[in-house]
């Protein structure tokens, strides 16, 4: 645990914090000592985020007021639409069937196994509390938004004690638009907080606590388990690699045998509902969001062997973040490295679900804790959230959607703002005097995820101060 004098102040690390406390008095003085008293920077971060989220809930009242029909554009020209309520009414938990297990005139659920879990449970608490099939489907989004909100919470604690002496780098994280505007459209948020656990646990030196959570995470969004790639990165460059390896063994194990345990029972139960999440994502093209419908929609036509362009492309750009993190003059944090990993993915991934931005949130305001670049990134990010449901809105009413140019143009803007802060991630990393977060040749001392890599490194050094190569 870090002293409180230790603790690294924005008013007086971030200019544009620094600018904007001029306004009740200028930059922390001194002599306060931060931190101190029951309004702790982690209480404090946690009823920011339960606010900020809370927003986001309220912010779709109106769509929760008439029941999210799919009759017309209204839920997107209010710009207030989820996925929850219509996958209550449209993947069979209106008639009580059993997600993977039951079929009927309905899509299969196309979702992890953890999320259909938590669907089944709070579809039959609807069920149970409401007549009305619109009834239902508000209830059901309700009890999922308050877990989801739960969620949010969890994972504020997490960058808190992941963010080490600057706990207030996670005011980025409670604060970030995009954690009100996307909260509550998908389930995204319950894999997010299961992810800064795995990150929280690697951090406190439990490596196959980290794998377990990590496990769980993929069993309910795909994309945690991309964080065991920079882990795997991160342990290459660790002086004593034989325990650094180690650990790495054993957050594997954990993650698999998590997955495993959560997914085998409904595989041998029931394995074409099992596939369809599988099945699903390996035969969709390019969707919403993605740099690829932009390229179809300029050249009007679908793109040639799609799936094996897009694996390429994805394979080069983890294979360059590879490259970097092993010839950086200094070991890389490990968040720069995961950031970096996750960005790649969802930026060039078949499909950019608004709700994406959550799975880099937290990864941002510990890789780049700098409020000038995250503002931008998010502004980007806004930009895109409204074009993408008024671009929606104009299957119905093509006088009031966003014709598909202008939409191509709302897409590109996303991915710039994601790469503009990809590339000052990559600057800190190449550059480490520029990272806010451990200035200096000493990065893995000085990394609050190192975890394991730090009593590996002090294992492996006969003295002097640490090795950096």
């Amino acid at each position: 645990m870090e002293r409180q004098t230790d603790l690294v102040l924005p008013s007086r690390d971030d200019p544009v914090v620094a600018a904007g406390s001029e306004a009740i008095g200028g930059p922390a003085g001194r002599r306060l000592l931060p931190g101190t008293g029951w309004w702790t920077p982690a209480r404090v971060i946690v009823l920011l985020t339960v606010l900020v989220f809370s927003l986001g809930i309220a912010q779709r009242d109106y769509c929760r007021d008439i029941g999210w029909p799919r009759e017309n554009n209204l839920q997107y020209v209010h710009v207030c639409y989820s996925d929850m309520p219509h996958l209550y009414r449209e993947r069979g938990f209106a008639e009580g069937n059993v997600p993977y297990l039951d079929t009927g005139e309905y899509p299969r659920l196309e979702y992890p196994v953890l999320i259909g879990a938590v669907m089944t449970v709070t579809a039959k608490a609807a069920r149970a509390t409401e007549r009305t099939l619109t009834g239902q489907a508000v209830r059901f989004y309700d009890l999922n938004a308050w877990l989801m909100l739960l969620c949010a919470a969890v994972t504020a604690l997490a960058v808190v004690n992941l963010a080490g002496r600057r706990p207030w780098d996670a005011a980025l994280y409670a604060l970030a638009p995009g954690l009100a505007l996307t909260g509550t459209i998908n389930w995204d948020m319950m894999a997010v907080a299961f992810a800064m656990l795995g990150l929280l646990a690697w951090a406190r030196r439990r490596p196959l606590l980290a794998g377990a959570l990590l496990g769980l995470g993929t069993a309910a969004k795909l994309y945690p388990v991309l964080l065991l790639g920079p882990l795997f990165l991160v342990c290459l460059r660790a002086p004593d690699k034989r325990a650094a390896f180690s650990a790495l063994a054993k957050t594997v194990t954990g993650a698999a045998v998590a997955w495993l345990a959560v997914n085998v029972p409904v595989l041998l139960l029931a394995p074409n509902g099992w596939r369809a999440f599988w099945v699903f994502n390996e035969q969709r093209g390019a969707e919403f969001g993605s740099i690829w419908l932009v390229l179809e929609q300029a050249g009007q036509g679908k793109i040639p062997h799609f799936n094996l362009l897009v694996g390429g492309v994805l394979a080069a750009l983890f294979a360059g973040i590879a490259w970097l993190a092993l010839t950086a003059p200094a070991r890389p944090r490990l968040a720069q490295l995961a950031f970096l990993t996750v960005a790649a993915f969802a930026v060039f991934n078949k499909v950019y679900s608004p709700q994406y931005v959550l799975w880099l949130i937290p990864l941002a305001a510990l890789a780049r804790p700098r409020w000038r670049d995250f503002i931008a990134w998010q502004a980007c990010e806004v930009v895109y959230y409204l074009a993408v449901w008024y671009y929606l809105a104009g299957s119905y009413d093509p006088n009031r959607g966003l014709p598909v140019g202008l939409y191509s143009v709302a897409i590109m803007i996303h991915v710039a703002g994601t790469l503009y802060f990809a590339g000052m991630v990559i600057r800190d990393l190449l550059h480490p005097q520029h990272d806010p977060v451990r200035p200096g040749p000493d990065a893995l001392g000085q990394d609050p995820l190192s975890g394991p890599l730090v009593a590996a490194s002090r294992t492996g050094q006969t003295g002097g101060a640490p090795a950096v190569g």
